[in-house]
């Protein structure tokens, strides 16, 4: 997850994924590819993404556009994607990825993300400005994606 406002301290844009969603995203599609994982040392829009990808892109307006970008680009070659963004439905991110999505799925509360606060202190309770969503690119046999809330 990515950049943060002075309410929760920080302007970081590296912030890891909670355990409990990757394990359920896990659970439901098995093993994958993050292509922007935590403290990432290397382009994961330069590297080879596999047959199921999660990204928890950051949230910079550039990067998590180009993520988004990247993502539907693979999913157009038979790839999973699995999306972690901001619930932002107003943005043209957000049109773009309902013209392609199979499932978006809306989190119930805000997920809370680990990482470092411009303190340099471990936090484990870092919201973002919105809520987040899961966008699901897939291959499918449905002519709209299917909306869903779910309760993590």
């Amino acid at each position: 997850m990515k950049v943060r406002t002075k309410e929760n301290g920080s302007n970081n844009d590296d912030w890891k994924t909670p355990s409990y969603l990757l394990d359920k995203i896990k659970e439901e599609f098995g093993e994958f590819y993050d292509p922007c994982p935590y403290q990432a040392k290397f382009d994961g829009l330069k590297s080879e993404w596999g047959d199921v990808n999660f990204i928890n892109p950051p949230y910079s307006t550039g990067n998590k556009t180009a993520f988004i970008k990247k993502a539907i680009e693979e999913y157009k070659k038979g790839k999973t994607c699995i999306l972690l963004i901001p619930a932002s439905t107003e943005t043209k991110d957000f049109k773009m990825l309902w013209e392609n999505a199979n499932e978006i799925r809306f989190i119930h509360k805000r997920v809370k993300f680990h990482g470092y606060n411009t303190k340099k202190k471990w936090v484990t309770n870092a919201t973002g400005q919105t809520g987040s969503m899961l966008i699901i690119l897939r291959e499918h046999n449905y002519l709209k994606p299917i909306t869903s809330l779910i309760i993590y």
